[in-house]
């Protein structure tokens, strides 16, 4: 039973290779991807500058660092395949909200708020959907905010609105997550993952308690410094 399932899933993980190459070749496909990349970019232009015009004001950069990607065919098509949607250029613009994604990186949690706020505020920008895994997070202990946002792009011809991801975490809630990425899929893993998904949370709770305890004590040193000032 097992060999025929194992069999299923290379049939049909192989027919949506095909499916992607074939879709990646094609305009319609690489035009939208292409668009993809401009709403990205757009979104990572205006945090660019959110975090030039916060730092100014408290003399500390309020996020460590910014990553993006554009999702892989491969993973585009499973996805849509997963969902029962067409394997079509159009199905992924009305169906795939994350293909675009931007990744922020702040120091605490408060800075994490403080830019998805401004960044939301900005009337260009519309937020479809907001799912905060920092005060509510996940089973496994996974913790992060997450905004799917629509900008608009400017093309030669037209000005269109493209849905981008944007994921914020702190650096500890990132390198946790990041780990937990790699031993997820460790086939190894399969005898005893109650346990390990056990430590996993119990990691994900302290790390969540470090952060709180590094905000505190950036807030003492903040507060010690301005009564220095006023001496």
């Amino acid at each position: 039973m097992d060999d025929k399932q194992d069999i299923k899933n290379m049939n049909v993980s192989s027919e949506l290779s095909k499916a992607a190459k074939f879709m990646e070749a094609t305009k319609p496909f690489t035009k939208l991807m292409m668009q993809y990349r401009c709403a990205m970019l757009e979104v990572k232009t205006k945090l660019d500058v959110l975090d030039a015009e916060l730092s100014l004001e408290s003399e500390r950069n309020p996020f460590e660092s910014i990553s993006c990607r554009i999702k892989s065919p491969m993973s585009i098509f499973e996805k849509l395949s997963r969902k029962n949607f067409p394997l079509t250029a159009e199905s992924i613009e009305k169906n795939i909200f994350d293909v675009a994604g931007v990744r922020v990186i702040c120091s605490f949690p408060s800075d994490i708020y403080r830019i998805a706020e401004k960044l939301a505020l900005q009337d260009d920008i519309r937020v479809v959907e907001r799912k905060d895994y920092i005060k509510n997070p996940k089973p496994n202990g996974y913790r992060s905010l997450h905004l799917i946002i629509e900008v608009p792009i400017f093309l030669s011809d037209e000005k269109k609105h493209m849905m981008v991801e944007v994921q914020f975490r702190t650096i500890a809630m990132d390198f946790w997550a990041s780990l937990e990425h790699k031993v997820r899929y460790k086939k190894q893993l399969a005898c005893g993952a109650e346990k390990i998904a056990d430590e996993l949370k119990e990691c994900a709770d302290e790390i969540g308690a470090i952060d709180i305890r590094m905000e505190h004590i950036r807030d003492r040193i903040e507060e010690l410094n301005n009564k220095l000032e006023e001496i």
